[in-house]
């Protein structure tokens, strides 16, 4: 007999136990399941280091249920901000892929404001680039061997105090950048420079833009050092660009300034009263 009671209640246990799933636990977890909440979406493919604009993401209804909690659900959050992995289409935007700045290795492309511009010039030896030396920040002069078919070698007066803002090697990647390679024969690869990238103003452009047609140019360092410090070799540059280079506003500042003083010469110092009759 007591065999059987413990058969009858381990039944009724049971069966209690499956009211209970059927009634309690499993409404609360479908309720979870179907719950819905928004996250934002990418629509299009995003690169590492590209902007996020407002035709590559949207907002989208999904089930909450095994979502991250940190997914990000207002589209507002990204748009504007830098991819920092490769984003594709259907994922969604978790806040460690996305960053305030751009990439560090295209963060100078960003700095631009309009006055100057960012040229690059090819490295056709490994001489030619000081030896894969440079790094963003130095000061170079630009050596024109046989400038302008003269037979001299100069550094043109446009070209003496440069800042570099990138170098690049083949693979595209810049040279002084952090990240790090998968394996060692990309590093090493990496850190062959091709190109370097220079801050210049329009009137130098055109000089490098010649310069790399001909094919001809080297880079000697002149400075590496703090920011505020190689400001006074830019800002020394800028005064010989300005005076080799003046706009048309200024020329016809300091033609006003020339003729001001003739004019101002001729005017009568005293003005006799004029004779009244009595």
């Amino acid at each position: 007999m007591g065999f059987l009671k413990n058969r009858t209640m381990l039944g009724v246990l049971c069966i209690v136990l499956s009211l209970l799933i059927c009634f309690a636990i499993t409404p609360l977890f479908n309720q979870s399941v179907s719950q819905k909440t928004n996250i934002v979406r990418v629509v299009k493919d995003v690169k590492s280091g590209a902007q996020i604009t407002k035709d590559m993401v949207q907002t989208v209804e999904v089930g909450g249920y095994n979502l991250p909690e940190d997914v990000i659900r207002q589209s507002e959050t990204v748009v504007g901000k830098y991819a920092s992995a490769d984003l594709f289409s259907g994922d969604y935007i978790l806040p460690e892929k996305i960053s305030d700045v751009p990439a560090a290795e295209n963060a100078y492309l960003y700095s631009l404001n309009g006055d100057k511009q960012a040229i690059s010039v090819s490295i056709k030896s490994f001489a030619q680039g000081l030896s894969g030396k440079l790094v963003s920040g130095d000061i170079v002069s630009v050596i024109a061997p046989d400038y302008k078919k003269q037979g001299s070698t100069v550094i043109p007066p446009e070209l003496t105090y440069v800042e570099v803002i990138g170098v690049t090697a083949s693979t595209g990647y810049d040279t002084n950048s952090k990240e790090p390679s998968e394996n060692t024969q990309d590093e090493t690869e990496k850190q062959l420079p091709a190109t370097v990238t220079l801050l210049v103003s329009p009137e130098q452009a055109k000089i490098l833009a010649e310069l790399e047609t001909d094919g001809k140019l080297h880079l000697s360092l002149i400075f590496r050092g703090s920011k505020e410090n190689a400001a006074q070799f830019t800002e020394l540059q800028d005064k010989v660009i300005e005076t080799l280079y003046p706009t048309p506003a200024e020329q016809r500042t300091g033609q006003t300034e020339q003729q001001a003083a003739p004019e101002a010469s001729a005017e009568p110092e005293n003005i006799a009263p004029e004779a009244g009759g009595e």
